[in-house]
């Protein structure tokens, strides 16, 4: 998971670290790493959280096991839903 570091912040989440990551255009850099808990399925989850000056972004791993629709439009809906 990836959020901006000003709602890092305002979450009060516990840094670990920093770590290299990779960027979409192949270019790597290095982020400062959170942990935090959500709640995902019903259920707490902990996980790393990357600070990223970007939107909100999840991992394929959060996603694994789930149907994702997206109505890619501006404002478009998007719903997440386990997998039976």
């Amino acid at each position: 998971m990836t959020l901006p570091p000003a709602l890092v912040a305002s979450l009060g989440l516990t840094w670990l670290g920093r770590e290299p990551g990779v960027l979409a255009d192949g270019r790597e850099e290095l982020f400062d790493v959170y942990r935090a808990t959500i709640i995902w399925d019903d259920q707490p989850r902990t996980l790393e959280v990357e600070a990223a000056g970007t939107m909100p972004l999840l991992g394929m791993g959060l996603l694994h096991g789930h149907e994702v629709n997206l109505r890619v439009v501006a404002g478009g809906a998007v719903t997440i839903a386990a997998l039976p």
